[in-house]
Protein backbone atom coordinates (compact mmCIF):
# COMPACT_ATOMS: atom_id res chain seq x y z
CA UNK A 1 0.00 0.00 0.00
CA UNK A 2 2.96 2.43 0.75
CA UNK A 3 4.60 1.51 -2.24
CA UNK A 4 1.39 2.88 -4.28
CA UNK A 5 1.49 5.71 -2.75
CA UNK A 6 4.94 6.59 -3.41
CA UNK A 7 4.52 5.46 -7.01
CA UNK A 8 1.47 7.92 -6.90
CA UNK A 9 3.18 10.88 -5.66
CA UNK A 10 6.45 10.41 -7.92
CA UNK A 11 3.66 10.61 -11.22
CA UNK A 12 2.47 13.56 -9.71
CA UNK A 13 5.99 15.08 -9.26
CA UNK A 14 6.77 14.54 -12.91
CA UNK A 15 3.59 15.52 -14.48
CA UNK A 16 4.52 18.67 -12.70
CA UNK A 17 8.23 19.18 -14.04
CA UNK A 18 6.70 18.70 -17.31
CA UNK A 19 4.18 21.21 -17.28
CA UNK A 20 6.47 23.46 -15.51
CA UNK A 21 7.71 25.05 -18.90
CA UNK A 22 4.52 25.63 -20.49
CA UNK A 23 3.23 27.21 -17.10
CA UNK A 24 6.40 29.90 -17.43
CA UNK A 25 5.94 30.64 -20.90
CA UNK A 26 2.03 31.29 -20.17
CA UNK A 27 3.05 33.87 -17.06
CA UNK A 28 5.79 35.43 -19.50
CA UNK A 29 2.87 35.95 -22.24
CA UNK A 30 0.80 37.51 -19.90
CA UNK A 31 0.47 41.35 -21.21
CA UNK A 32 1.82 43.56 -18.78
CA UNK A 33 -0.66 45.90 -16.72
CA UNK A 34 -1.40 49.73 -18.93
CA UNK A 35 1.08 52.36 -17.06
CA UNK A 36 -0.98 54.59 -15.25
CA UNK A 37 0.36 58.25 -14.66
CA UNK A 38 1.50 59.84 -11.22
CA UNK A 39 -1.11 61.58 -9.41
CA UNK A 40 -0.97 65.22 -11.00
CA UNK A 41 0.88 64.57 -14.18
CA UNK A 42 -1.67 65.49 -17.45
CA UNK A 43 -1.86 63.09 -20.02
CA UNK A 44 0.05 63.74 -23.13
CA UNK A 45 -2.66 64.75 -25.38
CA UNK A 46 -2.22 65.83 -28.92
CA UNK A 47 -3.46 69.42 -29.57
CA UNK A 48 -5.61 70.22 -32.94
CA UNK A 49 -7.37 73.54 -32.19
CA UNK A 50 -8.07 74.38 -35.72
CA UNK A 51 -10.40 71.16 -35.68
CA UNK A 52 -11.94 72.71 -32.09
CA UNK A 53 -12.76 75.79 -34.15
CA UNK A 54 -10.68 78.33 -31.72
CA UNK A 55 -8.54 81.18 -32.99
CA UNK A 56 -4.87 80.16 -33.42
CA UNK A 57 -2.35 83.36 -32.63
CA UNK A 58 0.23 84.25 -34.73
CA UNK A 59 2.26 87.52 -35.57
CA UNK A 60 1.21 90.77 -35.29
CA UNK A 61 -1.95 89.74 -33.14
CA UNK A 62 -2.69 92.28 -29.94
CA UNK A 63 -3.37 90.71 -27.04
CA UNK A 64 -5.29 91.67 -23.97
CA UNK A 65 -4.26 89.91 -20.87
CA UNK A 66 -5.84 89.54 -17.30
CA UNK A 67 -5.15 87.79 -14.03
CA UNK A 68 -8.58 87.25 -12.46
CA UNK A 69 -8.69 89.03 -9.49
CA UNK A 70 -6.51 92.59 -10.61
CA UNK A 71 -8.37 95.24 -11.84
CA UNK A 72 -5.78 96.36 -14.64
CA UNK A 73 -5.18 94.10 -17.82
CA UNK A 74 -1.69 94.31 -20.06
CA UNK A 75 -2.22 94.90 -24.02
CA UNK A 76 0.92 93.11 -25.66
CA UNK A 77 1.39 92.58 -29.60
CA UNK A 78 3.08 89.71 -31.05
CA UNK A 79 6.11 90.04 -32.80
CA UNK A 80 7.01 88.57 -36.19
CA UNK A 81 9.11 85.47 -34.68
CA UNK A 82 6.01 84.48 -32.91
CA UNK A 83 6.26 85.52 -29.35
CA UNK A 84 5.41 88.09 -26.56
CA UNK A 85 7.36 90.24 -24.10
CA UNK A 86 5.40 90.34 -20.66
CA UNK A 87 5.83 92.15 -17.08
CA UNK A 88 7.11 89.22 -14.48
CA UNK A 89 7.29 86.70 -17.25
CA UNK A 90 9.65 87.27 -19.65
CA UNK A 91 9.47 86.22 -23.45
CA UNK A 92 7.13 83.50 -24.35
CA UNK A 93 6.39 81.65 -27.32
CA UNK A 94 2.56 82.32 -28.30
CA UNK A 95 2.64 81.68 -32.40
CA UNK A 96 0.40 78.25 -32.89
CA UNK A 97 -0.82 78.37 -29.35
CA UNK A 98 -5.03 79.04 -28.76
CA UNK A 99 -5.59 81.97 -26.10
CA UNK A 100 -6.68 79.31 -23.83
CA UNK A 101 -2.96 77.78 -23.88
CA UNK A 102 -1.32 80.75 -23.46
CA UNK A 103 -3.78 81.82 -20.89
CA UNK A 104 -2.94 78.29 -19.03
CA UNK A 105 1.28 78.99 -20.15
CA UNK A 106 1.17 82.15 -17.83
CA UNK A 107 -0.53 80.82 -15.50
CA UNK A 108 2.26 78.47 -14.80
CA UNK A 109 4.97 81.03 -15.00
CA UNK A 110 3.55 83.34 -12.19
CA UNK A 111 3.03 80.21 -10.29
CA UNK A 112 6.51 78.90 -10.66
CA UNK A 113 7.92 82.44 -10.52
CA UNK A 114 6.19 83.03 -6.89
CA UNK A 115 4.57 85.39 -7.71
CA UNK A 116 0.94 83.97 -7.68
CA UNK A 117 -0.84 81.22 -5.97
CA UNK A 118 -2.89 79.77 -8.10
CA UNK A 119 -3.38 82.46 -10.51
CA UNK A 120 -6.00 82.35 -13.37
CA UNK A 121 -5.49 84.26 -16.49
CA UNK A 122 -7.78 85.27 -19.36
CA UNK A 123 -6.32 85.84 -22.83
CA UNK A 124 -8.46 87.35 -25.21
CA UNK A 125 -7.72 88.86 -28.43
CA UNK A 126 -7.97 92.66 -28.88
CA UNK A 127 -6.95 93.00 -33.18
CA UNK A 128 -7.25 90.01 -34.94
CA UNK A 129 -4.06 90.64 -37.66
CA UNK A 130 -2.39 86.97 -38.32
CA UNK A 131 -5.33 84.96 -40.07
CA UNK A 132 -7.25 86.59 -42.59
CA UNK A 133 -8.64 85.81 -46.29
CA UNK A 134 -8.28 88.18 -49.06
CA UNK A 135 -11.46 89.11 -50.87
CA UNK A 136 -10.90 90.98 -54.07
CA UNK A 137 -13.41 91.98 -57.12
CA UNK A 138 -16.97 92.91 -57.81
CA UNK A 139 -17.63 93.24 -54.12
CA UNK A 140 -18.84 96.18 -52.08
CA UNK A 141 -16.17 96.19 -49.41
CA UNK A 142 -13.21 94.11 -50.63
CA UNK A 143 -9.95 93.94 -48.44
CA UNK A 144 -8.66 91.42 -46.05
CA UNK A 145 -11.28 89.89 -43.34
CA UNK A 146 -10.04 88.74 -40.33
CA UNK A 147 -10.65 84.87 -39.12
CA UNK A 148 -11.09 84.50 -35.46
CA UNK A 149 -13.59 81.86 -35.68
CA UNK A 150 -14.54 79.33 -39.06
CA UNK A 151 -16.19 81.02 -41.37
CA UNK A 152 -18.17 79.58 -44.49
CA UNK A 153 -17.45 81.43 -47.99
CA UNK A 154 -21.75 82.74 -48.30
CA UNK A 155 -20.36 84.79 -44.44
CA UNK A 156 -17.27 85.99 -45.66
CA UNK A 157 -18.91 87.62 -48.71
CA UNK A 158 -21.96 88.76 -46.51
CA UNK A 159 -19.07 90.56 -44.27
CA UNK A 160 -17.77 92.18 -47.29
CA UNK A 161 -20.99 93.39 -48.66
CA UNK A 162 -22.06 90.18 -51.06
CA UNK A 163 -21.21 90.58 -54.68
CA UNK A 164 -22.60 93.19 -56.98
CA UNK A 165 -24.77 93.32 -60.03
CA UNK A 166 -21.60 93.38 -61.95
CA UNK A 167 -20.20 91.09 -60.55
CA UNK A 168 -20.74 87.16 -62.28
CA UNK A 169 -23.07 84.96 -60.80
CA UNK A 170 -19.86 82.38 -59.00
CA UNK A 171 -16.64 83.05 -57.29
CA UNK A 172 -13.37 81.87 -57.42
CA UNK A 173 -11.36 80.65 -54.47
CA UNK A 174 -7.89 80.12 -54.67
CA UNK A 175 -6.11 78.20 -51.70
CA UNK A 176 -2.21 79.15 -50.76
CA UNK A 177 -2.04 75.31 -51.63
CA UNK A 178 -3.79 73.25 -54.06
CA UNK A 179 -6.41 74.42 -56.86
CA UNK A 180 -8.73 76.55 -57.04
CA UNK A 181 -12.62 76.01 -57.46
CA UNK A 182 -15.84 77.90 -58.03
CA UNK A 183 -18.81 78.16 -56.10
CA UNK A 184 -22.44 79.33 -57.27
CA UNK A 185 -23.41 82.43 -55.45
CA UNK A 186 -27.15 80.69 -55.58
CA UNK A 187 -25.83 77.63 -54.33
CA UNK A 188 -24.38 79.32 -51.62
CA UNK A 189 -27.42 80.00 -49.21
CA UNK A 190 -29.26 77.04 -51.48
CA UNK A 191 -27.27 74.14 -51.87
CA UNK A 192 -25.73 71.54 -49.01
CA UNK A 193 -22.16 72.15 -46.68
CA UNK A 194 -20.19 71.15 -50.17
CA UNK A 195 -22.03 73.85 -52.23
CA UNK A 196 -20.82 76.47 -49.12
CA UNK A 197 -17.27 75.59 -47.80
CA UNK A 198 -15.60 76.76 -44.87
CA UNK A 199 -12.84 79.21 -45.58
CA UNK A 200 -9.14 79.12 -44.53
CA UNK A 201 -6.53 81.48 -43.66
CA UNK A 202 -4.30 82.47 -46.35
CA UNK A 203 -7.19 81.82 -48.81
CA UNK A 204 -8.06 84.56 -51.74
CA UNK A 205 -11.65 85.09 -53.01
CA UNK A 206 -12.09 86.72 -55.88
CA UNK A 207 -15.49 87.74 -57.68
CA UNK A 208 -14.98 87.94 -61.30
CA UNK A 209 -16.80 90.67 -63.15
CA UNK A 210 -19.75 89.27 -64.90
CA UNK A 211 -19.54 87.91 -68.82
CA UNK A 212 -22.23 90.21 -70.84
CA UNK A 213 -24.06 90.28 -73.80
CA UNK A 214 -26.10 92.76 -75.54
CA UNK A 215 -29.58 93.27 -76.74
CA UNK A 216 -31.44 95.90 -78.98
CA UNK A 217 -33.93 96.29 -81.16
CA UNK A 218 -37.77 95.86 -80.20
CA UNK A 219 -37.05 95.80 -76.69
CA UNK A 220 -37.94 98.49 -73.97
CA UNK A 221 -34.56 98.55 -71.83
CA UNK A 222 -31.59 97.98 -74.82
CA UNK A 223 -28.32 97.34 -73.18
CA UNK A 224 -26.12 95.44 -71.84
CA UNK A 225 -26.48 92.92 -69.45
CA UNK A 226 -24.80 89.88 -66.97
CA UNK A 227 -25.01 86.66 -68.73
CA UNK A 228 -26.04 84.13 -66.17
CA UNK A 229 -25.96 80.77 -65.92
CA UNK A 230 -28.57 78.67 -68.12
CA UNK A 231 -29.57 82.05 -69.59
CA UNK A 232 -32.14 81.45 -72.19
CA UNK A 233 -32.98 84.27 -75.08
CA UNK A 234 -36.81 84.24 -73.76
CA UNK A 235 -35.13 85.23 -70.38
CA UNK A 236 -32.38 87.75 -72.30
CA UNK A 237 -35.51 89.48 -73.96
CA UNK A 238 -37.26 90.16 -70.08
CA UNK A 239 -33.70 91.47 -68.82
CA UNK A 240 -34.22 94.00 -71.77
CA UNK A 241 -37.53 95.13 -70.04
CA UNK A 242 -39.33 92.82 -72.65
CA UNK A 243 -40.87 93.48 -76.04
CA UNK A 244 -42.40 97.18 -77.40
CA UNK A 245 -45.68 96.91 -78.85
CA UNK A 246 -44.10 96.38 -81.88
CA UNK A 247 -41.76 93.42 -81.19
CA UNK A 248 -41.65 90.20 -82.10
CA UNK A 249 -40.08 87.21 -80.37
CA UNK A 250 -40.14 85.51 -83.95
CA UNK A 251 -38.10 88.11 -84.97
CA UNK A 252 -35.09 87.92 -82.96
CA UNK A 253 -31.30 87.67 -84.98
CA UNK A 254 -27.78 86.54 -82.64
CA UNK A 255 -24.64 87.80 -83.85
CA UNK A 256 -21.81 85.46 -82.16
CA UNK A 257 -18.11 85.67 -83.35
CA UNK A 258 -19.20 87.53 -86.12
CA UNK A 259 -21.96 85.27 -87.51
CA UNK A 260 -25.55 86.16 -87.60
CA UNK A 261 -27.55 82.96 -86.49
CA UNK A 262 -31.05 82.37 -85.82
CA UNK A 263 -31.95 80.76 -82.36
CA UNK A 264 -35.15 79.61 -80.83
CA UNK A 265 -36.17 81.42 -77.22
CA UNK A 266 -35.00 78.12 -75.66
CA UNK A 267 -31.72 78.40 -76.88
CA UNK A 268 -28.49 79.93 -73.95
CA UNK A 269 -27.19 82.93 -74.69
CA UNK A 270 -23.12 83.11 -74.62
CA UNK A 271 -21.08 85.67 -73.51
CA UNK A 272 -20.23 88.53 -76.03
CA UNK A 273 -23.49 87.66 -78.00
CA UNK A 274 -25.55 90.45 -79.96
CA UNK A 275 -29.30 90.02 -79.98
CA UNK A 276 -31.41 91.98 -81.81
CA UNK A 277 -35.03 91.61 -81.78
CA UNK A 278 -37.16 92.32 -84.86
CA UNK A 279 -40.43 94.18 -85.82
CA UNK A 280 -43.66 92.21 -86.65
CA UNK A 281 -44.70 92.99 -89.93
CA UNK A 282 -48.47 94.16 -88.59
Amino acid sequence: MIMATSTRAFAAWLIMMALAPSVAAAQLATPAPPVVPLAGTAPQVQNSPDTEGEYVLGPEDVLEIEIVGQAEKARARVYTDGTVQLNLVGKIEVAGKTPRELGTIIASELKKGGFYANPVVNVEVANYASRYVTVLGAVASPGLVPINRRYRLSEILARVGGVQESGADYVIVRPENGPEQRYLIEKLATGDSNDDPYVTPGDKIFSPAAEVFYISGQVNSPGTYAVKQGLTIAQAIARGGGLTQSGSDRKVSVTREGKKIKLDSSAAVEPGDVVVVGERLF
